[in-house]
């Protein structure tokens, strides 16, 4: 009965794959990697989905069909140099194919076969094979099934490259790994600010004073009261995780570049904004704290936590615009940047609830509420004014409409921070402040500090480079005058000669990145055919409108001089926009073979597939020094903010393309 019932399992699932509805559990990618000149290594990788396996190359007899590799030699023009060797796998025992049961070696979720080649033709260009192979779960099995393999040796990697590749990615894991690492310290700070605001300074001593008193030892209250701050840090962790589960990870990170993202975070910053300033207060229903507050009355673990709750619900007013800009922060970095951020966030605010409990006489310590916790507040509603300006920056950069150029950015933050300063002296009054005769010494230290910024970013108007704010200004090509005001590229030619002779003629394509004149192409195919023209390599440059590290790429890295001449006399940049919302002319729209049955529209999807087909990568900035026949004369690096690393990986680039 077994038998039968398994026969017409198969016959169903064999019966649904020939009318269409095929279901592969495994995917096979193939690479090559090059041992010498005569000598290769085909890589097969099978990946393999969550609940299925893949069976080992030899099996007990009575088993499964066998993972069976079958190479063509070509006519003889190649030989096989020893078995293909495969990963280690787990020995599992099963009985799906006898009633004893035996035990079987199989493999899980990726599994990786290599088979080193010798070449008795060197011309051969292309190895063809096919591997045979059956997939299963613990209770049931496809039928075998045989896949088509073919190895381009033209695509080869060196093994030395293959290494070099995999510390890129190691590299790549660290830079991430550091970019959650400032998301989390960026948030502990901000959870401190949010700690100083009117909202939830005076709390901490009402809350440890309830905890002290209510419990019947000190252990007892320590206890608790660590529970509070625990509750504390699962309700944030909790909001970081609903916004990474609702938008997906990777889709936080693509929206950093979309228009309406930026703008509508633009608004809500805003918003949070002017709420901080005093015109009114943002809060949640007050039903809501009133039956989370009954809720808390119960006691016990249950009644801890509802009053963390109502923490975070009571005093929204203030942590709403910082957790909401946070957030937001968070969301254009992608991945676990929200969970780790209200991490960072929660543990700031928690730590002092505990810590004051274990210990009440610091209590005494800390300074008595009143004015200086709204100057806070205050503070931060400017400093959320002057970031909302990055976002609809940024969209102005992707729509390429010229409203917001560098010089207009540069005006709006110097009266921000203009009128903060005026602030933080008294000059300014704002709806909730308390009168005050005179200022504290160190609001006035304060102030000093943010005038003598002030004043720093007055020459940016007239194409000062900023490198502290580097990261949020427009580029300095982005702006009215490129070359500062009073000096035009008329000026620039009248000083210097040479510059007349180099640039006077601009090649068809090309675009002059000022202020320091490096020759750009936009377009891939004009820019290579000039470098063949002139016999130099090029350099691909994907970038971004609204990219931060390309500008400091750019700004700090670019402008020294011996990696500014290199840009300018020994290669052929080529600047691909990647988030350039332009519409493509209609006989360059082509169907996307990232996603099939969608278009490619735009510029910049057209330079984005580019970028992930032919390099495996989706970040910017990205480097590629590449030759005339396009292979690629180094491997290509991303953010570099070394200046000697980089330039040490130009020459060697440009070493390469020489022999």
């Amino acid at each position: 009965m077994k038998k039968i019932t398994l026969l017409l399992l198969v016959l169903l699932i064999s019966t649904i794959t020939v009318r269409g509805q095929i279901f592969n559990p495994i995917k096979w990618t193939t690479k090559v990697e090059k041992i010498s000149d005569s000598k290769y290594k085909l890589i097969t990788e099978a990946t393999i989905k969550e609940n299925w396996s893949l069976y080992s190359q030899e099996v007990p007899k009575g088993g499964p069909i066998p993972t069976t590799f079958t190479y063509d030699d070509n006519g003889g023009s190649l030989k096989l140099v020893g078995n293909t060797k495969e990963p280690k796998g787990k020995v599992k025992f099963t009985k799906l194919f006898n009633e004893e049961g035996m035990n079987i070696k199989s493999f899980a979720y990726k599994a990786v076969f290599e088979q080193e080649i010798e070449l008795v033709d060197l011309k051969v260009k292309e190895v063809i094979a096919f591997v045979e192979f059956i997939a299963c779960t613990d209770e049931k099995c496809l039928p075998p099934k045989e896949i088509d393999l073919v190895f381009d040796l033209t695509k080869s990697v060196s093994k030395s490259n293959a290494i070099a590749n995999k510390a890129k990615s190691d590299n790549d894991s660290e830079e991430s790994k550091k970019g959650l690492l400032s998301i989390f310290f960026i948030a502990f700070l901000s959870g401190f600010a949010a700690l100083l605001t009117p909202c939830v300074f005076p709390m901490i001593p009402m809350t440890v004073s309830f905890f002290t008193k209510q419990s019947k030892s000190k252990a007892k209250g320590i206890k608790n009261a660590i529970i509070y701050g625990v509750s504390i840090i699962a309700i944030y962790v909790l909001l970081g995780t609903v916004v990474t589960g609702v938008f997906g990870a990777d889709a936080l990170n693509a929206l950093s570049t979309n228009v309406w993202f930026n703008i509508s975070f633009f608004l809500i910053l805003v918003i949070f904004a002017v709420s901080f300033l005093g015109a009114f207060e943002i809060t949640l229903p007050s039903s809501w704290a009133t039956k989370v507050d009954s809720q808390a009355d119960r006691g016990g673990l249950i009644g801890i936590f509802f009053m963390a709750l109502a923490l975070a619900i009571v005093s929204f007013s203030c942590t709403g615009p910082i957790v909401g800009t946070l957030l937001v922060e968070a969301a254009s970095k992608g991945g676990l940047a929200p969970i780790i951020g209200m991490l960072g966030f929660s543990l700031a605010i928690a730590l002092p609830f505990a810590l004051f409990a274990a210990f009440p006489g610091w209590l005494n310590s800390l300074p008595k509420s009143g004015g200086w916790l709204n100057t806070v507040k205050v503070v931060l509603g400017f400093l959320e004014l002057a970031l909302a300006f990055k976002f609809l920056s940024n969209a102005d950069l992707v729509m390429q409409l010229h409203l917001l150029e560098r010089e207009v950015f540069i005006a709006i933050w110097i009266a921000i921070f203009g009128a903060l300063t005026l602030y933080l002296l008294g000059k300014i009054q704002l709806p909730h402040d308390s009168p005050q005769k005179h200022i504290s010494v160190g609001r006035l230290s304060l102030g000093l500090v943010v005038g003598a910024f002030t004043i720093y970013m007055l020459p940016g108007l007239w194409g000062a480079p900023l490198n502290l704010i580097s990261a949020f200004p427009p580029p300095q090509h982005y702006s009215e005058s490129p070359y500062g005001v009073g000096y035009t590229k008329q000026n620039s030619i009248t000083v210097s000669s040479s510059k007349t002779d180099t640039h006077s003629n601009l090649p068809e394509g090309a675009h002059l990145m000022p202020p320091h004149d490096i020759v750009s192409f936009h377009d891939y195919d004009k820019g290579l055919a000039y470098a063949k023209k002139i016999g130099k390599p090029v350099m691909i440059d994907f970038t971004g409108h609204a990219c931060v590290n390309c500008r400091k790429m750019e700004q700090n890295v670019w402008v020294k001089p011996k990696v500014l001449d290199v840009l300018k006399n020994k290669v052929v940049l080529i600047s691909l926009y990647v988030d350039d919302k332009r519409a493509l002319n209609k006989d360059e729209v082509v169907d996307s073979k990232l996603n099939p049955g969608k278009k490619l529209k735009y510029i910049g999807q057209k330079w984005s597939e580019l970028q992930t087909l032919k390099y495996k990568a989706n970040s910017q900035p990205f480097y590629v020094l590449m030759a005339h026949d396009e292979t690629n004369l180094i491997d290509p690096v991303s953010y570099t903010p070394n200046a000697d690393e980089y330039y040490n990986w130009l020459e060697k680039g440009i070493g390469n393309f020489k022999k």
